[in-house]
């Protein structure tokens, strides 16, 4: 038997909806499953296998062949467990066929049948409203994520076995078993306070400082500040996303899908509200810093999007390090190619950076520093050569 079921992908920033076409034949047994996929895709079929037995669903000796469309883009990640479960039933009819139409299903299964988070809801959530779909079964964990989207209802399950009794009912059925989630991102922006954001206010000093702040801060200005240890660069960096002006809605959202495919949206949030401060330490490596590696993801720059990006003592950075933030720094977008596939993530940030100005840090204050001229030299021209 044959069936279709809907899921979602992300590449890069960007989703798209997925047809997984699971077909179960008579022959010798097997699992085949094709479709230009990453090697954490192609383990789904042993967690399904196991986790169905553990849910109370045997599959029988029979070909397994699960085809994954469009074929062309590289699958990566783990949101098809789900589906791909869902689609067996339908196979061994547990289920009707017609239990799965308009619905989209996202989520890891565990070994003991439970659906556990994943990766970029919320960007895939959205691509399903677009597309009309009305209904999206994920991970309870993911269900306030995915509730933020308006235009689809979204179920958050624990298990296999409720996703089954979900499905099996008629839709009055469905709605007392699992009430939708929901929430409101605009009151969400409306409560987010600024209790995280450190003020001015209670920085004593530094006047000239502090005005450089706020003009940058109105224009979001990029910002090198120089000075010797221990005046509080980098207290006050840490005030600029309190000067910043709040989030909007749309603002909200960029953010949120970069911490969601990247998985580091914080548990127990549905939306960023907040502008980020980012300080990587001066060892990162370009691709951290960037974005990049085998499976390209976003880096700081696009975790800082609409926010800030803090570096400190800014020229024990690498040459190449800070030589790779031209292109985001110029066109607020990072590139990254991979054989076969390219990827775009937003990068759209506020760069404040603070340095000494000698190797001790107390130039010109003679009595404290005791730098040579080319020592000096060298190492302001690591950031001011040209």
């Amino acid at each position: 038997m044959f069936s279709t079921i809907l899921s979602g992908a992300v590449h890069g920033i960007d989703s798209y909806v997925m047809q997984v076409e699971v077909d179960l034949a008579d022959g010798l047994p097997a699992f085949s499953m094709v479709g230009f996929l990453s090697g954490e895709v192609k383990e789904a079929q042993e967690r399904v296998r196991v986790a169905m037995r553990n849910a109370g669903f045997r599959i029988p000796p029979a070909r397994v062949t699960v085809s994954f469309s469009p074929a062309d883009i590289p699958k990566r990640g783990i949101v098809t467990d789900l589906p791909i479960a869902v689609g067996l039933m339908i196979c061994m009819r547990f289920l009707p066929p017609q239990s799965a139409e308009d619905i989209l299903f996202l989520g890891e299964l565990g070994l003991d049948g439970g659906v556990r988070p994943v990766r970029g809801v919320l960007p895939i959530a959205e691509e399903a409203a677009r597309r009309g779909i009305g209904t999206c079964i994920l991970p309870e964990a993911n269900a306030a994520e995915g509730a933020v989207v308006p235009g689809i209802r979204i179920i958050g399950v624990r298990n296999l076995r409720q996703v089954y009794e979900y499905l099996i009912r008629d839709e009055s059925g469905r709605e007392k078993l699992i009430r939708p989630a929901s929430a409101d991102p605009e009151a969400l922006l409306r409560q987010a306070g600024r209790s995280a954001c450190r003020d001015l206010e209670d920085i004593y000093g530094q006047e000239s400082c502090k005005r450089a702040m706020e003009i940058a801060a109105a224009g979001f200005h990029n910002l090198l500040m120089v000075g010797p240890p221990g005046t509080g660069k980098s207290l006050l960096a840490s005030c600029i996303p309190g000067l910043l002006p709040p989030l909007t809605l749309e603002e909200s959202l960029e953010i949120t899908r970069i911490y969601s495919i990247s998985g580091q949206l914080p548990e127990q949030k549905s939306l960023i509200t907040e502008r980020p401060f980012l300080a990587p330490h001066h060892g990162i490596t370009t691709a951290a810093l960037v974005g990049g590696g085998i499976v390209p993801t976003p880096g700081m720059v696009s975790l800082a999007h609409r926010g800030v990006l803090f570096l400190d003592e800014l020229p024990e950075f690498r040459r190449e390090t800070i030589d790779a933030l031209r292109q985001p720094m110029e066109e607020h977008i990072v590139n990254i190619g991979r054989l076969g596939t390219s990827c775009r993530y937003p990068a759209h940030f506020q760069l404040v950076a603070a340095m000494n100005p000698c190797p001790c840090g107390y130039f010109p204050d003679r009595r404290r520093c005791k730098c040579t001229a080319p020592m000096i030299r060298r190492y302001q021209s690591m950031i001011f050569s040209s």
